[in-house]
């Protein structure tokens, strides 16, 4: 008899837990189905969907819900952080252009005045420079259709000259002393996007070459570039090195990790980030660094952010490189893009990043007060911030320390070893008017425009600015803002003529030669630029 209950015993468990089973779960089927006319419909688990189906079945009009989900999803996300954010599918793709390795067009670089598109730059080797479009090209007509007027914005001639790799594109653009519009079809191709705007050497007043790179964010292949423009200026005899992260905004942090990785020894942390379903995550050097021992400073300012952070709270928190600058903004989250089925997506902020000493730098914010937030950076300028370190206040009252022992604070960015103030020795009302309409940018792309055949004989900064200085462009200027409604004031334009002259000699560089020739120009009279130059020199 024994060898038959134990089988039975186990043959009356399985029914009865089936029984149960199955009784549960008919329980959650009622719950979750429902009949309406006959019909069976399932019921959905979350409120929002439930909303929505009773809208769509029993609303007494006719409902656009594709709309009405869209504007409930951008609703939902705006009441979290500042940083998560909903991007609509039409969005996604310029989006994630911006920190991509290329993306698909013409390849030039524009302005918009007057309601014109102006071709700045064409990019040497892209489809443009291919048909012969030139830098200071009208595009006028697109696809046969006039394409200048009021309703002509950033947004818009990207949209239209952007596209799928092997298009085509009719342009009809306006060429100075050429009479009639010339037509060119262009076939859109690859179009690398670059992280560094400039790389140069300075000759230190002490002997010694200073290598200067500017990182303009971390996309995809930030990390290849940064390393490629320092082994081209250590080729060039550089000896110490100043790193540019002012007004990046970030962007992927393995970059800023690879990048930080090059300077550090091992076992030396970079950053560690954690969420509440996000598993902690270290990053540490691992010795491989081919610039460990050179002497290396930081600049970063009020718009450093995110990555930037990263890389810079490394560097100081290693005592690896001294930074300048001013206080950076202070985005101290993480966000990772998910996509929905009907191709829009959500940057979902799932952890936050800590540099080694254990700083959070996210500054304080309240969830759903996106503008209170966005406000932050005026509220620090009326405070007097950009001017004196003094001003600063700051959240966090604990005290963190660097691998060295020396303090450092948390609670709201990075807050440089060496501050420096904004200078507004040379800032008038009259400047104020000219540089915040754009006249000194504008006055220099027509300026460039009218001599364009004259200025391209010289190839090098230099030289050009040398002629800059002599043409004497100022009272044409004058006369140039004058039109525009800014009625001249002789003293304050005598106050402000060295940053006239090097703003305006700036852009003229630029618009000629490029950011290889307008970076070195324009940081040479900048004063966080001089003061790492003083620093490392002495």
């Amino acid at each position: 008899m024994k060898k038959y209950i134990l089988p039975s015993v186990t043959i009356v468990c399985l029914l009865v837990g089936f029984l149960i089973g199955n009784a549960i779960s008919n329980k959650a089927n009622a719950q979750r189905f429902y009949i309406q006319n006959g019909q069976l419909f399932s019921q959905p688990d979350s409120k929002i969907d439930q909303l929505l189906l009773l809208m769509q079945r029993l609303y007494v009009d006719e409902l656009d819900l594709d709309s009405i989900t869209e504007e409930a999803v951008r609703d939902v996300v705006s009441k979290l952080d500042p940083h998560s954010a909903y991007i609509p599918k039409e969005d996604l793709e310029m989006v994630n252009s911006e920190l991509s390795a290329s993306f698909s067009g013409i390849g030039v670089q524009f302005n918009i005045q007057n309601d014109t598109v102006n071709i700045v730059a064409v990019i040497p080797g892209g489809p443009s420079e291919h048909v012969g479009l030139l830098a200071g090209d009208k595009i006028i007509e697109v696809d046969d259709s006039v394409f200048v007027g009021n309703r002509i914005n950033n947004e818009r001639v990207m949209h239209t000259l952007r596209g799928e790799k092997g298009t085509k594109v009719k342009l009809g653009v306006v060429r100075y002393g050429t009479p009639e519009t010339l037509y060119y079809t262009v076939t859109r191709g690859d179009i690398p996007v670059h992280s560094i705007d400039a790389k140069f050497i300075w000759d230190s007043e002490h002997g010694g070459k200073v290598g200067f790179v500017r990182v303009n964010k971390f996309g995809q292949n930030t990390y290849d570039e940064f390393i490629s423009a320092l082994g081209v200026l250590r080729g060039q005899g550089a000896t110490s090195f100043i790193i540019d992260l002012r007004e990046n905004s970030g962007g992927f942090m393995d970059q800023a990790i690879k990048m930080a990785n090059e300077f550090l020894d091992a076992g030396d942390m970079i950053v560690y980030s954690e969420g509440r379903s996000y598993p902690r995550f270290e990053a540490k050097a691992n010795g491989t660094g081919r610039f460990r021992d050179v002497p290396l400073i930081v600049l970063i300012d009020n718009f450093s952010a995110s990555a930037s952070e990263i890389f810079a709270g490394a560097m100081q928190d290693n005592d690896r490189a001294t930074i300048i600058g001013r206080r950076s903004f202070g985005k101290g989250l993480v966000q990772q893009q998910m996509p929905f089925s009907d191709g829009s997506a959500i940057r979902l902020t799932v952890a936050r990043y800590y540099t080694p000493s254990g700083r959070c730098i996210q500054k304080p914010y309240s969830m759903g007060k996106q503008e209170d937030y966005e406000k932050d950076i005026i509220d620090r300028y009326e405070h007097g911030e950009f001017f004196s370190a003094d001003s600063i206040h700051y959240s966090d009252t604990t005290l963190y320390y660097t691998k060295q022992g020396r303090v450092v604070r948390g609670g709201g960015g990075i807050m440089p070893d060496i501050f420096v103030g904004r200078d507004t020795s040379l800032y008038t009302a009259y400047f104020n008017r000219v540089a915040n309409r754009a006249y000194t940018y504008q006055f220099a792309y027509q300026y460039t425009d009218k001599h364009r055949k004259q200025l391209e004989q010289f190839k090098n900064w230099r030289s050009l600015e040398s002629y800059l200085n002599q043409a004497n462009w100022l009272p044409e200027f004058v006369a140039y803002c004058k039109d525009k409604g800014v009625e001249p004031d002789e003293k304050q334009i005598a106050i402000s003529k060295p940053l006239i002259q090097r703003l305006i000699n700036a852009y003229i560089v630029r618009n000629i030669l490029g950011d290889d020739g307008f970076f070195p120009l324009f940081e040479r009279d900048d004063e966080i630029s001089q003061k790492a130059i003083q620093y490392l020199t002495k």
